[in-house]
């Protein structure tokens, strides 16, 4: 990737979702998400993007608030498709995930991302099963 981080608030609400370790967000009111935006990104970046997060998620415009500042941006979010979706529960904790889930998650990335140049790749819902239901297994 060739952008540049910021940090920021969107006024939306981060789920955990049952049997996964990524986090789902939603709208809700009253709640927020805090975590930092990619900038300058290219078209072609943003493809991968939008492959990596697949069926599971849309790619919606929201409004953005500085961390340091009260200045508001607009930012594209990848947001849960279904918001009905039973598999949603509480809080998604990021401390967690990083000593829990990090490692795997990282090498499950780069191995869509490696598979994503082959002719025949699989979508990365699809490597995230197999990769996490090989690892559960062993």
């Amino acid at each position: 990737m060739t952008g540049f981080f910021i940090r920021i608030c969107m006024h939306n609400h981060r789920f955990s979702i049952k049997g996964r370790v990524y986090p789902a967000i939603l709208p809700v009111e009253s709640k927020k998400v805090t975590g930092r935006v990619l900038l300058g990104i290219t078209d072609q970046e943003l493809d991968r993007l939008d492959s990596f997060e697949d069926v599971e998620y849309e790619r919606r415009t929201v409004e953005i608030s500085l961390l340091d500042k009260s200045e508001k941006l607009v930012a594209n979010a990848y947001v849960w498709c279904d918001k009905n979706d039973p598999n949603l529960y509480g809080e998604w904790d990021f401390e967690e995930w990083k000593r829990l889930h990090k490692k795997d998650f990282v090498a499950m990335t780069l191995g869509f991302m490696d598979d994503s140049e082959q002719p025949d790749s699989k979508t990365r819902v699809a490597t995230y099963e197999s990769y996490f239901h090989q690892g559960q297994s062993a």
